[in-house]
């Protein structure tokens, strides 16, 4: 299982071998930076990998899981950097830039107010969850929601044993932004560290725009990796804060109140359920 998923791994950073500074040895002035010549473009064809269909029969167990995927941890970084895009190249955004910037152009249309997809989210309600305008004594402060806001991402996905493949595998579904209230922000005396879910977004329908989004390869500058890869690859470190039960999917911080090292505890113990159910399928 592990060396299938290191090959698939290898797939997928292959494919989206595209350099940062496409033309970057050849140009002849600055504005040729970044320009692909026309064999370039007619041989460019990358685009994120396909999901494969999977037939509900072929599902012998499942369950969804919600994570939080703290942007305070090293590993994580990735997803949260760059910040600062005034000297930096536009190639390079943050993974919170890069869904707003699809949500604005009208890239990512699927973006809604819960995970479970029932009332989706305008532009007008995401705005004002991003940008305040406050007026104090005939004056106007603007206050944005930038990428140094957000703290971290819940993501929902299902992990599904398929009994054709004879593995246990995982599905990315949605992903939501966690980011403070922009109501406070500016506001003296108030230290809200608080995160709230800003919008989800439907994963599969935002793939083309995360696949061409390149993330910092510290290995290897010419060679970035998407967004889309990392996700797949499940490239992020992060806690079970919630599953899908018969008590309304509560969350595990409902029924183990006050103690951060037992939640934790009971988010391992959801985990280990999960890893123990594929040799579990294996003595039917």
């Amino acid at each position: 299982m592990y060396k299938k998923g290191f090959i698939l791994f290898l797939a997928l950073i292959t494919s989206g071998l595209v350099s940062a500074q496409a033309g970057l040895l050849n140009a002849k002035d600055p504005e040729d930076i970044g320009k692909k010549n026309e064999q370039q473009i007619l041989a460019d064809n990358d685009g994120p990998i396909p999901y494969g269909y999977v037939d509900d029969r072929d599902v012998m167990w499942s369950k969804v899981v919600w994570e939080f995927i703290d942007l305070n941890q090293k590993i994580n970084l990735p997803y949260y950097f760059p910040i600062d895009t005034t000297n930096i190249s536009p190639d390079r955004r943050s993974l919170f830039d890069t869904l707003v910037k699809g949500i604005r152009q009208g890239k990512i249309k699927d973006a809604y107010t819960d995970s479970f997809f029932t009332s989706k989210i305008t532009q007008d309600e995401i705005e004002s969850r991003l940008v305040n305008v406050r007026e104090e004594n005939g004056y106007s402060d603007t206050y944005n929601l930038g990428a140094e806001d957000i703290g971290g991402y819940m993501i929902k996905g299902m992990w599904y044993f398929d009994k054709r493949q004879g593995e246990m595998k995982y599905r990315l579904l949605a992903l939501a932004p966690m980011g403070k209230d922009v109501q406070t922000i500016g506001v003296e005396g108030v230290e809200d560290e608080t995160l709230f879910e800003l919008f989800w977004v439907f994963f599969p329908s935002a793939r083309e725009v995360l696949h061409d989004a390149k993330v910092f390869n510290p290995m290897n500058a010419s060679h970035p990796i998407s967004y889309d890869h990392l996700l797949n690859a499940r490239r992020f470190s992060g806690v079970i804060v919630k599953e899908e039960n018969i008590y309304g999917n509560r969350s595990i911080s409902d029924y183990v109140r006050g103690n951060s090292l037992f939640q934790l505890l009971e988010a391992d113990k959801i985990k280990e359920d999960i890893r123990n159910k594929e040799i579990d399928m294996w003595n039917y």
